[in-house]
């Protein structure tokens, strides 16, 4: 495992708002599927719903950045012919997070590739939790897989042309990474923040509050282009950053108007009062 991947630190080894329908958009044959952004580094237009898919030609070894629905393969597939090579010379996989859209093809189409994802997204990929990853919600097909090695925030992943930074940023969901190159000062977001400042949903396990951190954190960095999970790549990176977290911060604050508008005392001495009631009132069944 250390010879694939020199440089990597702190991580735990381990063996063995969507739309309500799913339209999958169908990419002509006609067009070009691959872009090359930087020499070796490309992006694989996403089949939609699903996700763009970064590939990163490394001196050592080749990395897929999240690999889109599962539909989609044949994109992929295409798509990594373009510029010679197949599914089978894909060494490493990195989930930008849990979601269906992001990891779909994963467990489909690359069986041979060591798959990645931080702690929090690959205990939910192990346990199949769908409340999560979502895959049921659209009746898509969900077969079992495993992230062979649990990231945790401050690894990094060294390629010999590009190195990779993990920055752990949840919001979107708990499972949320993005990876920053600082030599060539680059960022690829998944989708904690996406070009002209959007925001994702915050999804089950996300939080307002934790995507407030994340962004706070990330306009720190230098960064010169930013790879998102969908849509447009950025250019104006740290304007974009800071745009994002001023709506998150103004989500925030609304969400607490909100709350303060409600009776929530009232609301918890009920739950609390039934709560306690309730061991009384087994036990009064079971005399009866």
């Amino acid at each position: 495992m250390g010879s694939v991947f020199k440089g990597i630190q702190n991580h735990t080894v381990r063996v063995g708002s969507y739309a309500p329908l799913l339209q999958v958009e169908i990419v002509s044959s006609q067009e070009s599927k691959i872009t090359e952004l930087r020499p070796g580094i490309y992006q694989i237009r996403a089949v939609r719903p699903g996700s763009h898919v970064y590939l990163i030609q490394g001196r050592w070894k080749n990395v897929l950045i999240d690999t889109g629905l599962g539909a989609g393969f044949p994109n992929v597939k295409e798509s990594l012919s373009e510029v010679g090579l197949t599914p089978e010379d894909i060494h490493l996989i990195i989930l930008t997070h849990e979601h269906f859209d992001h990891i779909g093809a994963t467990a489909v189409s690359f069986d041979s590739a060591v798959v990645a994802a931080h702690r929090f997204a690959a205990n939910k990929i192990q346990l199949q939790d769908e409340f999560v990853m979502m895959n049921k919600y659209f009746d898509l097909p969900a077969k079992p897989f495993h992230a062979d090695i649990w990231l945790e925030g401050n690894t990094r992943i060294e390629l010999g042309n590009y190195s990779l930074s993990i920055i752990h940023t949840p919001g979107h969901c708990s499972g949320c990474i993005s990876l920053y190159e600082p030599e060539h000062k680059l960022l690829f977001t998944g989708d904690t923040v996406l070009a002209g400042g959007l925001l994702s949903d915050v999804c089950p396990s996300g939080s307002l509050s934790d995507y407030v951190n994340s962004l706070e954190r990330l306009r720190t960095l230098n960064v010169e282009e930013m790879y998102p999970g969908h849509g447009k790549i950025s250019h104006a990176p740290a304007e974009d950053i800071q745009a994002a977290l001023e709506k998150a911060r103004t989500l925030l604050e609304e969400s607490k108007m909100l709350f303060e508008s409600l009776d929530t005392k009232s609301t918890f001495r009920r739950l609390f009062e039934a709560a306690r009631k309730y061991p009384a009132q087994k036990k009064s069944e079971k005399k009866s």
